[in-house]
């Protein structure tokens, strides 16, 4: 094979037209070959002058996310390829409100970006649908999830005062009409009693 140039190295999602190299590789390194496919739209490739070079899947789980399955045509690559992935996967956890990355794969570069073994407690905030997945856990706080959740608490607590507030600023405004109303209504009749009234005073008396 070529040796690979680093500098020409592109990140993209994976295609279907990326299975075929991918189930070769997924299969080397004894992976589950079928589950992988299904999941073909988490994994984003690398390419180098072209062709293909490496891939790694980044699952999302609600406020979790997690690179797994890493892999490359040439490692000779792999260090350069790591950057422009965690570059893009940065991205994509921002935009979809990520407050923590995790992944189970070894590479010392991870830990150079602040991945830490996760601790007891961390584990706990591990997502249901990988506890089941052996290997040792490094992750990555990218937001204080307690902070933020604490934060919208007091922003729905807030927010449900301020309604209460107004749903009783509209009942009492709702009974000051009502009542509004009914003294209008007395009003009306009780002018209307006073014509009558009136009407009948002047009414002229004929005698026969």
């Amino acid at each position: 094979m070529a040796e690979m140039n680093p500098g020409q190295l592109q990140i993209r999602r994976a295609t279907v037209d990326d299975l075929p190299v991918l189930k070769a590789m997924w299969l080397a390194s004894q992976w589950p070959v079928d589950e992988l496919e299904g999941r073909l739209t988490e994994f984003h490739v690398v390419e180098s002058g072209g062709q293909f070079a490496g891939a790694l899947g980044l699952q999302v789980v609600r406020q979790h996310a997690r690179f797994h399955s890493e892999d490359y045509a040439d490692f000779g690559v792999a260090d350069e390829a790591r950057k422009l992935f965690w570059e893009r996967f940065q991205k994509i956890a921002a935009n979809l409100g990520v407050f923590r990355l995790w992944t189970q794969e070894t590479s010392p570069f991870w830990k150079g970006w602040g991945f830490q073994p996760a601790s007891t407690e961390t584990l706990g905030r591990l997502p249901e649908e990988w506890k089941s997945l052996e290997g040792t856990w490094l992750t990555l706080e990218l937001k204080n999830e307690d902070a933020i959740n604490q934060a919208m608490k007091t922003q729905f607590a807030g927010f449900m005062d301020t309604e209460k507030k107004q749903t009783a600023k509209v009942v009492e405004q709702a009974r000051f009409l009502r009542l509004l109303v009914i003294v209008a209504g007395f009003g009306i009749f009780f002018l209307c009693l006073c014509v009558a009234g009136y009407l009948i005073m002047r009414r002229p008396i004929s005698f026969h």
